[in-house]
């Protein structure tokens, strides 16, 4: 007995010298879990194919580059800077030397980031931005730069970034050589004339309109997340992907329906009078590759597009579900999440079909509700500036799930998925992503869903640390709070706005507390991808 009370002694004291041997680098980067994906199978791709999904990457790694510019400055600077090789990592992961998770600097000598990346001088003020008399200036697709007086003035993206551009073009010009699908050729030939004019209605309606191609290319600007000034300039992505035909064809089944589920909304009907077209599609894809932004701290797993209200009314928009990365997701974050801080009875409703369904309907979402403001203010996005983005993904996730929650309980989703199913997936997933802080507009969104939840008593956190659920309290606050999002976006209430993200969108004691649980679990928050060729 004694030699084995001596070696567990032993253990326990190997054990903590790993512990502290480990450092404040390698605990940073326990938040991103390395998933390996196996290589695609390429069996029904021709040669010719396989070449253009090179041709893709090569162009990925290019927006990559310009990504960088955006959103840091010089990579190879920074990278040659840093010493502790985990660290460098880390700054790979966030695409420069501040977390995605708490906004704050992990590099010494960098201090807060600047809120309006590169896209705007550092010395800029507000009052100076909004005397600045450019129509270009609230272009996506335009820097904000001084002048050689001083002054300010606008630089299209297709100047700044010229020379990554170039290359860009002629990896799809070349790629449009070698297709054997003319509409993925019309695409790519629109997509090149896009880049270099930065004006992108043709080649997303070129996009929508390639339905008959297996591999997908998303690139460009199109995010606004690291705009934390005004929320109007675009990042550069780009996402290389493997169309699941089978899947597809099952998904596309709820295109048609997509007025529909506009009339299903929550709230006063003058606040959802948007009318999709009628020409949507649901893609279901494995993603090959991202780039830029998309491969910036947390990975995407679905996106719709394009965010064009006029394309949306006139021809729609495209879903695409990023299978190999939502089953990753919901293996590795949701699923251990809802485990360790639910209680018991509501753990068997964590699901994985409920959670890609409801990925599926907040996708959906995105292209639901109003565009417009309802009296006269203009665009959604103009009228609530800086606070758009965070209202308009708080608004795909909560009547994401409503919808979704009104399809599962007229026994209209496929795996049995029960309407108790999206309710709990959701909640565990707005916890889990309330750990990505209030840094951007994501964060922002899921901290501002989880203290209005709480307050109306959907679900309460016990002293145990584990959450109970009151199912008739959180279906009528997910209504409550959808139809206030859409009220807020369709009058352009940019007061109220500022005034609900304040009150809401904030840490409380049960996050920080369940960060700490999770962080004991060694629960990662989210995952980082190595793709195999």
């Amino acid at each position: 007995m004694k030699k084995v009370f001596i070696a567990a002694i032993s253990i326990i004291a190997v054990l903590a010298g790993c512990a502290q041997h480990r450092t404040a680098a390698d605990r940073l980067m326990d938040n991103y879990a390395l998933v390996t994906l196996p290589a695609p199978d390429l069996s029904g791709i021709t040669d010719n194919g396989k070449e253009v999904l090179n041709l893709y990457r090569f162009a990925s790694d290019e927006a990559d580059r310009i990504y960088w510019e955006q959103n840091f400055g010089d990579k190879d600077a920074l990278i040659s800077s840093i010493q502790d090789e985990r660290l460098k990592q880390y700054a790979l992961v966030n695409y420069g030397p501040w977390d995605r998770i708490d906004g704050k600097s992990f590099v010494p000598g960098y201090g807060a980031k600047p809120a309006g990346a590169n896209f705007y001088p550092a010395d800029m003020s507000l009052e100076e931005f909004e005397a600045f008399d450019n129509p270009d200036k609230s272009s996506p697709y335009t820097l904000i730069a001084r002048d050689e007086d001083g002054s300010l003035k606008t630089v299209w993206y297709h100047d700044a970034y010229s020379a990554h551009i170039e290359k860009i073009c002629s990896y799809l010009t070349a790629a449009a050589d070698l297709t054997i699908k003319p509409s993925v050729r019309n695409y790519l030939l629109k997509k090149v004339d896009a880049l270099r004019t930065d004006n992108y209605y043709e080649s997303e309606k070129a996009w929508l309109e390639m339905t008959d191609s297996k591999m997908d290319l998303v690139l460009g600007p199109n995010e606004t997340v690291d705009d934390g000034l005004y929320g109007i300039k675009a990042s550069y992505g780009a996402y290389v992907l493997l169309k699941n035909l089978q899947r597809t064809e099952e998904l596309n089944a709820l295109s048609a329906r997509l007025p529909e589920f506009q009339q299903m909304l929550p709230g006063d009907p003058a606040y959802r009078d948007f009318v999709p077209g009628t020409e949507s599609d649901i893609f279901s894809c494995n993603v090959l590759y991202y780039g830029g932004y998309t491969n910036a701290g947390f990975k995407v797993i679905a996106v719709n597009f394009p965010y064009d209200a006029t394309l949306q009314k006139e021809v729609g928009t495209r879903t695409i579900l990023f299978d190999n990365i939502i089953r990753e997701k919901f293996n590795r974050t949701v699923f251990p999440v809802g485990s360790t801080l639910l209680e018991g009875e509501h753990q068997s409703h964590v699901d994985a079909s409920a959670f890609y369904w409801g990925i599926v309907f907040r996708e959906m979402a995105k292209g639901l509700g109003v565009k417009e403001t309802v009296n006269g203010k203009g665009s959604v996005a103009e009228a609530l500036g800086a606070e758009a983005l965070t209202f308009e993904k708080a608004k795909s996730n909560v009547l994401g799930t409503w919808l979704c929650g009104s399809e599962a309980a007229a026994h209209r989703l496929g795996g049995l998925v029960q309407k108790e199913d999206v309710l709990v997936t959701f909640i565990v997933n707005t916890i889990r992503s309330c750990r990505f802080g209030d840094a951007d507009a994501t964060g922002r969104a899921n901290l501002m869903t989880y203290n209005y939840l709480l307050e109306k008593g959907a679900f309460h956190r016990n002293e145990d640390g584990r959450y109970s659920i009151d199912s008739a309290a959180s279906w009528k606050a997910i209504e409550e709070l959808g139809a206030l999002i859409l009220k807020t976006q369709a009058t352009g209430d940019s007061a109220f706005a500022k005034e609900f993200i304040s009150k809401y969108a904030i840490i409380p004691a049960n996050i920080l507390a369940d960060i700490t649980s999770l962080k004991l679990e060694a629960i990662p928050v989210d995952i980082r991808v190595n793709f195999e060729r």
